[in-house]
């Protein structure tokens, strides 16, 4: 079992994000739904039968959603990181993430139709890494006037500099 499993707080749409999560990544799955159990005084607005935890995989790594209530949203505070191999795994993140509501943000970043942020960053980043200051900053200017990361266009800026 791993050391840490993120619990993600939603206010009813556990099962609902759970499954569109599972959707969206290889290999996922909803391992448990664990239903709030009668005369649960909470929350109040889930009646019993709702489920109060789903557990599921996304690739592997288990998750656990909550049905915790609306005292308490996402923020760009927490984020998970997705590394892609090429711009089609970039792109397919992108595009079903933020499909539905969700929004674009900057560097790479975005939220999703349930406010939770992710970061979609492709793999060969770390390649890009050099000890010539200007290459440094070319990389850096060309991250900060994308939304959407674009693997060309970084590598152009890293060669150009």
């Amino acid at each position: 079992m791993p050391r840490t499993v993120p619990c993600l707080w939603f206010n009813g749409q556990a099962e609902e994000a759970a499954a569109f999560y599972c959707s969206v990544f290889p290999n996922s799955r909803v391992t448990r739904v664990q239903p709030y159990p009668e005369g649960s005084p909470f929350p109040a607005p889930f009646g019993p039968g709702t489920a109060m935890t789903v557990d599921f995989e996304l690739d592997g790594q288990p998750y656990t959603a909550l049905n915790g209530g609306p005292e308490f949203t996402f923020s760009e505070a927490i984020s998970m990181q997705i590394f892609c191999a090429d711009q089609d795994e970039i792109d397919h993140y992108w595009d079903r993430l933020t499909a539905d509501g969700g929004e674009e943000s900057m560097c790479g970043w975005l939220k999703d139709k349930y406010g939770f942020s992710w970061q979609v960053v492709p793999s060969m980043l770390n390649a890009l890494e050099s000890d010539d200051p200007a290459k440094q900053q070319a990389v850096a200017d060309a991250i900060f006037r994308m939304k959407k990361l674009d693997i060309a266009e970084l590598q152009r800026a890293f060669d150009s500099a």
